[in-house]
């Protein structure tokens, strides 16, 4: 019985994923241009190759759209880290499905290991 149940639900898994859309790079600009519109960071000084994306939540909702929530930590060149969580709605055809509420993380604590 485990040997069919582990690849079913493997596909179960693969298939549930396959339908989410993967739109990290519309809340990612946004975070960038909110940055820098508060006046936090010279986004042209952020390594964007050190930037650390998560997708914390993908909840499916009516008409194929999708609520993202995600972590972004920005790292600039001299060494300092900016956490960004955003919160945007999304489609298969169209990452831009809502605007980006953009929120900047100040203090975390973290008790367990990712």
């Amino acid at each position: 019985m485990k040997k069919i149940l582990l690849p079913l639900l493997l596909v179960v898994s693969a298939s549930a994923t396959a339908k989410m859309p993967d739109c990290y790079s519309w809340p990612m600009s946004m975070a960038e241009v909110w940055l820098k519109n508060e006046k936090i960071v010279d986004v042209t000084l952020l390594d964007e190759q050190k930037t650390v994306v998560r997708l914390l939540a993908s909840e499916p909702k009516k008409g194929g759209v999708f609520t993202q929530i995600y972590h972004f930590t920005f790292n600039d060149k001299s060494g300092k880290s900016y956490d960004v969580i955003t919160q945007s709605d999304a489609t298969r055809e169209e990452c831009s499905a809502s605007e980006v509420n953009v929120y900047q993380v100040s203090k975390t604590t973290i008790n367990h290991d990712e």
